[in-house]
């Protein structure tokens, strides 16, 4: 973590991974993403600090997230955001490295336009999806669409960043703050620069008090922000990207180098058997 957002962040109160979940699960919620460089975060803590607990586990304040994301041969699922249609979803697991568990989650959006996620635990990391999660999957979307998911998905990418999860004192209401990201596929591999954050509000109208502190210091949404959306850019997974180009500007994703992946020796035997 940035030391000087170590430094802010270190006058804050703590919470329990206990207590968030028994007031700001948030499986429900609007969600509001900006893109703040360090310096302008830093000054934004001085007013969060009054107003909001910082998730500690362990004596850590920031945690580090591995996500695999699916989609179909189409890519389907990152078009279907492109083209801003209502009735999408995003499938992933996400492994919480610190922790040791994983979940698969199921984001879908309902016609208020609110993003609703559905998780099932793992029992342990998996690298694709089993029977009972290929059920699951598809009981959500028939829940929220009234069809099945109907199709076949699989890995396409997976990134790692570093998390810090703030909870409003009172309400509901969180924010997560998301740093150092790293996008990766079987070929090649592109990270994000250090100090630059993405922070997403997530509350039950869209407009709390974290937007409001925002606002105030004026920061606004940044649209089209979607990581996963992001991620499969920066690795050039897809040819279409214009929608999410501000947010990969402003993240200065393409001032970084895109790295083939090596094969580790394992891989290399097989090849060359």
């Amino acid at each position: 973590m940035d030391g000087r957002v170590a430094t802010a962040l270190s006058a804050f109160d703590a919470i329990t991974l206990e207590e968030l979940n028994g007031k700001a699960a948030m499986l429900e919620r609007l969600d509001r993403k900006y893109i703040v460089p360090a310096p302008r975060l830093i000054a934004a803590f001085a007013q969060f600090q009054d107003h909001f607990d910082v998730l500690e586990i362990a004596g850590k304040r920031s945690f580090t997230y591995a996500t695999q994301y699916f989609d179909d041969h189409d890519a389907r699922f990152y078009h279907d955001h492109h083209q801003g249609r209502r009735k999408r979803c995003k499938v992933r697991i996400r492994t919480y490295l610190d922790a040791g568990f994983s979940y698969l989650e199921v984001k879908l959006k309902d016609v208020r336009d609110i993003t609703v996620k559905k998780r099932l635990k793992l029992a342990e990391p998996e690298k694709g999806l089993s029977t009972e999660a290929l059920a699951f999957i598809d009981k959500c979307h028939s829940d929220m669409y009234g069809t099945a998911l109907a199709r076949q998905i699989a890995p396409v990418i997976e990134m790692q960043y570093a998390r810090i999860t703030l909870v409003a004192k009172q309400g509901g209401e969180r924010m997560t703050i998301d740093t150092n990201l790293a996008f990766h596929n079987g070929r090649f591999r592109r990270a994000t620069p250090s100090g630059h954050f993405i922070l997403e509000t997530k509350s039950a109208r869209g407009n709390g008090l974290a937007d409001k502190i925002l606002r105030a210091v004026h920061l606004h949404p940044t649209k089209q922000c979607s990581k996963y959306c992001m991620g499969m850019a920066a690795l050039g997974a897809v040819e279409r990207h214009n929608r999410f180009l501000p947010a990969l500007k402003r993240l200065q994703v393409f001032d970084q180098p895109l790295v083939a992946r090596s094969l580790d020796n394992r891989q290399a035997s097989q090849i060359a058997a």
